[in-house]
C-alpha cells in the first residue's frame, strides 16, 4: 500500500488495524512518512509507542524489522556479524583438502554467504513491497557511543562492512525510534527526527482502545476498567500501569467471566496492573475500594 494521502486516511488506516490514534500523533506519523524523516517517540512504557510501528506495518504492508535496544548494545550487533562456527568448518575442510589457496579462501570466509545481518543492515536491503519500517526500541537504554553511531547511519542510510564495502539503503527504510525517557536522548539524534510525545490517554479515547483490541468485554465492565486505571494513575505508585496494561487486565477479567469490578477481584487480580509488590501492597484492600468507588461515582457522574 502506499503512503496515505491525508492525516485523516492515516488515522482511519490504523484505525482499521485496531490502533487508536489521536489527532495529533496521527498528524506527525503522517509527517514522518511524508517527509521521509525518522519519528522519533517518548513517553512512559506501555503507552503505545512500538504499537504504531506495528500498526503501521500492517497497514502499509511493510516489513518491520526491530532493534531491541539495550546497555552495551554496539554497531557490530546492530548491523552484522560474521558466522564464525560456519567459518571454522570451511576453514577445516579446506585443510583437510590440502592445496587450499589462502587468499581465496579468506575471501570465501568473508563473503555474503557466512554474513549474518542484523536489523540495520536489514533495513538497508531493498524489498518488492517498498522500503521496511525500521523500529529502534527502547533507545535510551543504549549508550553515547551507540547513538553518535546511529546519528551517522540514519544520515547517510548507509553502513559499512569492512571487507565487503558500503552498503547503501536504495530506498530510506520507514524508521521509528522509542523512548521510555529513563535517560536523555542527546539533541544531535532528536533535531534527525520528528518528535512527539506519548502520553496516557483520557478516558474516552482510552475506552475506545479498549473497545478495539478487547471487543468482548462488555460496556460496563470496559468503563469499570477504564475508569479504575485512571484513578489509580493518579496514585503515588511507583510504576503507574500504561495502555497495555488495561488491556491485559480487561482480558484476565474476561477470562475470569467477570461482569462487575468487586474491591475483591481488584486485589486477587492487581498482578496483571501493578508489577511492583510495593505498589501491590499499598493499593490492595481498603485502597483497592477507596479507587473502585471512586471510579464508579465518576462513571455515574459523567
Amino acid at each position: 500500500m502506499h503512503i496515505p494521502s491525508s492525516i485523516d486516511a492515516l488515522q482511519h488506516g490504523l484505525d482499521e488495524t485496531g490502533y487508536v490514534c489521536g489527532r495529533a500523533l496521527a498528524t506527525v506519523a503522517f509527517l514522518s512518512l511524508k517527509l521521509g524523516r525518522p519519528l522519533f517517540l517518548e513517553g512512559e512504557a506501555g503507552v503505545g509507542k512500538t504499537e504504531i510501528a506495528k500498526a503501521l506495518s500492517a497497514m502499509l504492508g511493510r516489513r518491520l524489522i526491530r532493534l531491541q535496544c539495550y546497555e552495551g548494545l554496539d554497531a557490530g550487533s546492530a548491523v552484522y556479524e560474521w558466522n564464525f562456527p560456519a567459518q571454522m568448518i570451511a576453514i577445516r575442510t579446506a585443510e583437510a583438502q590440502g592445496g587450499a589457496d589462502r587468499s581465496a579462501l579468506n575471501a570465501e570466509l568473508f563473503s555474503k554467504d557466512f554474513l549474518i545481518e542484523r536489523p540495520l543492515l536489514q533495513a538497508m536491503r531493498p524489498d518488492e513491497n517498498g522500503a521496511p519500517i525500521l523500529l529502534i526500541d527502547e533507545l535510551d537504554r543504549t549508550d553515547e557511543p551507540f547513538e553518535a553511531f546511529l546519528l551517522e547511519a540514519l544520515s547517510d542510510f548507509q553502513v559499512t562492512i569492512p571487507e565487503i564495502g558500503t552498503i547503501k539503503a536504495p530506498e530510506p527504510p520507514i524508521v521509528i525510534l522509542t523512548s521510555n525517557r529513563t535517560r536523555e536522548v542527546h539533541d544531535a539524534l532528536k533535531r534527525r527526527c520528528l518528535y512527539h510525545w506519548v502520553d496516557y490517554p483520557q478516558f474516552d479515547r482510552e475506552l475506545e482502545i479498549l473497545h478495539a483490541r478487547a471487543p468482548e468485554v462488555s460496556e460496563t465492565l470496559s468503563r469499570q476498567i477504564v475508569a479504575f486505571v485512571q484513578s489509580l494513575r493518579t496514585e503515588d505508585i511507583f510504576k503507574k500501569p500504561g495502555v497495555a496494561e488495561t488491556i491485559d487486565w480487561a482480558k484476565c477479567l474476561l477470562a475470569l467471566d467477570v461482569i462487575d469490578l468487586s474491591p475483591e477481584v481488584v486485589s486477587d487480580t492487581l498482578g496483571a496492573i501493578l508489577k511492583y509488590q510495593d505498589d501491590i501492597a499499598k493499593i490492595q484492600g481498603s485502597e483497592a475500594k477507596r479507587i473502585l468507588d471512586e471510579a464508579k461515582t465518576a462513571i455515574e457522574a459523567a
